[in-house]
């Protein structure tokens, strides 16, 4: 997988993309995603460093099944926060910034 950290003033969101995925466009009727290299592509990452970058990030993009599967198993989402995207699971993290 790869990491991403985007950086917004006290931001911090974290992309996070299952490596095969990167430069793919996927479709679903009116629904399109471009997985692109500036967003997606920085680090490549064990899941332990998946844990910890989203355990630190304000944000999350999320796309990929190895990738929503480590967001599920660390509890960052839940299936209710996932879309299926051309067959491919995709979601969103937002950490309410009152809970910090």
């Amino acid at each position: 997988m790869y990491i991403k950290t985007h950086t917004f003033g006290e931001t911090l969101l974290v992309a996070i993309c299952d490596r095969e995925l990167i430069g793919q466009t996927l479709s679903d009727g009116a629904l399109t995603l471009e997985i692109s290299e500036f967003f997606y592509k920085g680090e490549i990452s064990t899941p332990a460093e998946v844990m910890n970058s989203m355990s630190r990030a304000t944000s999350a993009n999320l796309i990929g099944r190895r990738a929503i599967k480590h967001a599920l198993e660390g509890g960052f989402i839940t299936e209710d926060n996932m879309l299926i995207i051309d067959g491919v699971p995709h979601a969103q993290m937002m950490v309410d910034s009152d809970a910090r």
